[in-house]
């Protein structure tokens, strides 16, 4: 959606952790491209919430989820020059996805539409400004301190 040269996304993203390590996608395309982001995605006609975040994180790393708890909802605003528009507002739904089952693929089928080359842990102190989406960041400052914070973050800069 664009207005005003802001193009508007929606999606909703899970944070999964194991052993102290957030399980992130490689990310291929968008934004976010080249820098590890969190499993999720844009809902299909009829989707509730529950099932876009289900049937993301399958895709997009091969687990299953059991139990989940919806954080909050923020967005993430920054330039981004593409197709006319100047900036991205990323409107985004954060649940923590309390189990699920399954080993991580390192390597996810790819098909239209998929814009991740797999999946992994990461350890927290290797998440940086460098090499993370927004997301990440949002989910690593909610694991360090426990607390999740709904408001907007705005970059002036974005580098992708």
């Amino acid at each position: 959606m664009m207005q005003n040269g802001v193009h508007q996304s929606f999606g909703v993203y899970g944070v999964m952790v194991q052993q102290k390590q957030l399980a992130v996608i490689k990310k291929t395309d968008g934004p976010y491209q080249n820098r590890f982001d969190l499993p999720g995605g844009q809902s299909e006609a009829g989707e509730t919430l529950e099932q876009t975040l289900t049937r993301e994180i399958k895709e997009e790393t091969g687990l299953l989820t059991k139990e989940i708890q919806q954080l909050g909802v923020t967005s993430f605003h920054y330039p981004w020059h593409y197709q006319g528009f100047e900036e991205n507002q990323h409107v985004t739904v954060f649940y923590h996805v309390l189990q699920f089952q399954g080993d991580i693929q390192a390597k996810v089928p790819d098909f239209d539409g998929q814009d991740a080359a797999g999946a992994l842990f990461v350890d927290l102190d290797d998440i940086t400004e460098a090499n993370a989406s927004p997301l990440v960041l949002k989910a690593k400052q909610y694991l360090t301190t426990g607390y999740f914070d709904v408001a907007a973050t705005r970059f002036t800069q974005w580098h992708f």
